[in-house]
C-alpha cells in the first residue's frame, strides 16, 4: 500500500499582488512550494508526490525539485480552474500506476509549515477511520453577516472545527467521489472534505496546528518568515 501526496499549487496568487505565483515566491532563498515539498520528502511514510501546478510552470518546478533533491516528486500535472479540478487532474495521473486501496494525501502547496507529526497523525487516523482531515478547534467568536457590515447572530464556537490540510482518503474512494461530482454537476467545492460532505460522507478529524497556515496574502508571508525563525523557549512544555 502506497502513500501518495497530491499538492495543489495552481493558484495565480492574486491576493498577494505579486508578479509571480505565491507558491514560487522566494522566502530566505527558497520558493514557498519547496518548503512544502521538503516536508513530505523528509517524511518516512510518504512514497510519492504529485503536484498540480499552474500552466507553464512545470519545467520550473522540475528544475527546483532537482536543485533541492525532491526525489519523491513523480508527477507534475496542469492544475484546473478550481481546486476540485486540480485535485481531479492529479488523481487521473496517479490512478494509472496505483491501486484503489492506496492512500491519497491532498495538501495545499501554500501550506509550507506542515510538520511531520501532523502528517503522521493524519495517516494514522486515515488508517483507523478510512479518511482524515486535519483540523483545529475554533477559538474565536464567529458571526454570520450578509452585508459584511453588521450582524445579530453568532455561531457557538464550542462545536466548530476549522479544517486545514492534509486530507487523506483511499484512492478508490476519492476517485469515486469526483466521478459522482461530475454526474451531479458539482464543480467548485473548496476542499475534498467539502465534496465528501455534500456526498453524505462523514468527516473524521486528525491533528492540526495554528502554525500550519495557508499563505494567501502578504501578511501571511510575513507570519511565515517569523515562524521560520522562531525558536521554542526551553521552559515551554
Amino acid at each position: 500500500m502506497a502513500n501518495i501526496v497530491i499538492l495543489t499549487a495552481g493558484g495565480v496568487g492574486s491576493r498577494t499582488h505579486q508578479d509571480i505565483p505565491k507558491q514560487f515566491l522566494n522566502v530566505e532563498n527558497k520558493p514557498i512550494l519547496i518548503y512544502t515539498l521538503e516536508a513530505f520528502q523528509n517524511h518516512p511514510n510518504i512514497d510519492e508526490i504529485c503536484v498540480s501546478i499552474l500552466e507553464g510552470w512545470d519545467q520550473i518546478l522540475w528544475a527546483y525539485a532537482k536543485q533541492f533533491n525532491i526525489t519523491k516528486l513523480k508527477y507534475v500535472v496542469t492544475g484546473g480552474t478550481t481546486g476540485q479540478e486540480s485535485i481531479f487532474n492529479g488523481l487521473k495521473a496517479i490512478k494509472k500506476d496505483h491501486k484503489a486501496d492506496d492512500i491519497v494525501i491532498v495538501h495545499d502547496g501554500n501550506r509550507p509549515m506542515i510538520e511531520a507529526d501532523i502528517i503522521t497523525d493524519n495517516l494514522v487516523k486515515q488508517k483507523k477511520y478510512g479518511s482524515a482531515v486535519a483540523a483545529i478547534p475554533c477559538t474565536e467568536v464567529v458571526f454570520v453577516s450578509e452585508n459584511k457590515i453588521d450582524s445579530d447572530r453568532s455561531i457557538p464556537r464550542e462545536n466548530l472545527q476549522r479544517t486545514q490540510t492534509p486530507h487523506s482518503y483511499y484512492l478508490g474512494d476519492l476517485w469515486a467521489a469526483h466521478l459522482e461530482a461530475q454526474k451531479r454537476n458539482i464543480t467548485n467545492t473548496a476542499a475534498s472534505c467539502a465534496l465528501m460532505e455534500i456526498l453524505g460522507k462523514k468527516t473524521y478529524f486528525s491533528k492540526g496546528s495554528e502554525k500550519n497556515l495557508k499563505i494567501t496574502t502578504v501578511d501571511d508571508i510575513e507570519i511565515f518568515k517569523a515562524l521560520l525563525n522562531a525558536k521554542k523557549d526551553m521552559w515551554i512544555k
